[in-house]
């Protein structure tokens, strides 16, 4: 079997502009599903290192059950049971949605080991400089806990960028999505599954690129 039988560069570079267009939606639903994540996993990480129970039991639940079901399936389950009960979001809401309160979940035990791995002398320092909790927390603690979490935040995000792929399965016209459209008009699915490949590649090449930069300032700062 030849090349061209398995990827027809022809093929790819016509419809490379056509595929793009869907990077928008990629991007969009990727950035702002870290956003919420990021905002509802520090929530989750401190009810989930509180002291009290009713505060610490919800978290862990929350946590294990969305670490422990697919993402697909939660992805179904937003854009098609919840109608069924009056709730309804259009495909790219579902979508975010979807990916923000699963992220959400890793995001909070990153924030949280990270938190914890900030030595308890930090803490004693600021309430020695009259800070409360909520200060300490947010001026000592969390500045240098951000300098540990980036690396493995980092991984939630390309992972997050390459599993939104999952959302042509409701009808969101991202990369794979478009990639598809192209597969079933051409009858050749192998060269658009690459050509989505070698696309997702060099997306993830770039945030790479920017989170070790990233780290290499946060690192810089602390020196």
């Amino acid at each position: 079997m030849s090349l061209h039988h398995i990827f027809d560069v022809e093929l790819a570079v016509k419809s490379l502009p056509y595929v793009i267009q869907g990077l928008g939606y990629t991007v969009l639903i990727a950035f702002l599903s870290m956003f919420f994540g990021l905002s509802l996993g520090f929530i989750i990480s401190l009810f989930r290192s509180s002291e009290r129970f009713i505060l610490r039991l919800p978290a862990r639940v929350y946590i294990s059950f969305m670490r422990g079901i697919p993402m697909l399936a939660l992805l179904m389950i937003i854009y098609f049971a919840l109608p069924v009960v009056g709730i309804q979001f259009t495909a790219v809401t579902a979508a975010m949605i979807a990916f923000s309160i699963n992220s959400a979940a890793y995001i909070a035990e990153i924030i949280r080991a990270s938190l914890m791995s900030v030595g308890k002398g930090q803490w004693d320092a600021a309430y020695a400089l009259g800070f409360n909790k909520r200060q300490a927390l947010m001026r000592i603690i969390v500045p240098q806990a951000s300098r540990i979490a980036v690396p493995p935040l980092l991984n939630v995000f390309l992972d997050l960028v390459k599993t939104t792929s999952l959302a042509s399965s409701i009808t969101v016209p991202e990369l794979l999505y478009k990639a598809q459209i192209v597969a079933g008009r051409s009858f050749d699915s192998m060269t658009m599954y690459i050509l989505i490949a070698l696309i997702y590649w060099v997306i993830c090449i770039l945030i790479s690129t920017f989170g070790e930069k990233l780290e290499k300032r946060l690192s810089a700062s602390y020196e």
